[in-house]
């Protein structure tokens, strides 16, 4: 048997129930989520290069 998740659902799922949780942990989620995201933009991982 083969299950692929996929990475952002799965991080955003997360996050969403600790914010319920915890909602003190919504703008280190936020600035953490940011974070990466910058760094995966500024090295290109995770986008798609058309030929």
């Amino acid at each position: 048997m083969n299950v692929n998740i996929a990475l952002a659902p799965l991080v955003a799922l997360i996050a969403g129930i600790l914010i319920l949780v915890m909602p003190r942990l919504l703008n280190f989620i936020v600035a953490l989520y940011l974070i990466l995201v910058g760094v995966m933009g500024l090295f290109g991982i995770g986008s798609i290069h058309m030929r």
